[in-house]
């Protein structure tokens, strides 16, 4: 040893001994040979075979790598979000005033027929109203989860606004299609 080397530290729990002289100190034999050759662990007359080695498992970069979050998702996840909001805190007003509701619908049709509002009508546009407000609520929370858990989430938002906004509209049209006189006004005015 030279002047200004540090010694070799002394090994800890066999770090520098090969498997054989770790299984001559802990007294245990080698069952791998025995698997491979059909011996018996108990034969001492026969060598143990020389153990084989198994080939390291190849890694490769995308099974190591922790899942980066996508900046794209991101941006387009928040901003199909933001406008699911948007679209949501515009449309609870105009649906909880039903009657309000079937008269722009009618003239943005170009239909031309009255409709009168019966009291019930109003509690679907309530529910439409819910089932936006409630939808926007669990989709947002669903993209959160899948976002940090580093997961494709830009279809999330955009799948459920097309179901929640499906069954407000469905549920908006039940007033209407039980008034057979509108009903067939509106379908006269979109066949012709």
């Amino acid at each position: 040893m030279s002047e200004g080397e540090t010694p070799r530290p002394r090994p800890q729990f066999g770090e520098y001994a090969s498997p054989e002289e770790q299984r001559a100190r802990i007294q245990q034999p080698d069952a791998t040979w025995a698997l491979e050759t059909g011996q018996s662990l108990d034969d001492p007359a026969t060598p143990p075979a020389p153990p084989v080695s198994a080939p390291a498992p190849v890694q490769t970069p995308a099974a190591t790598a922790s899942p980066r979050p996508r900046r794209v998702d991101r941006i387009a996840t928040f901003a199909l979000l933001g406008y699911g909001l948007f679209t949501v805190l515009t449309s609870i007003p105009s649906l909880a005033d039903y009657s309000g509701y079937v008269d722009t619908l009618l003239g943005v049709m170009g239909v031309e027929a009255e409709y009168s509002v019966p009291a019930g009508a109003q509690i679907w546009g309530i529910a439409a109203a819910l089932v936006l407000g409630l939808g926007w609520i669990v989709t947002a929370a669903l993209s959160w989860t899948n976002l940090r858990r580093g997961r494709l989430t830009w279809w999330i938002p955009l799948t459920a606004g097309v179901v929640f906004n499906l069954i407000a509209g469905g549920l908006m049209l039940v007033p209407i299609m039980s008034d057979p006189a509108l009903w067939n006004a509106l379908m006269a005015g979109v066949t012709g």
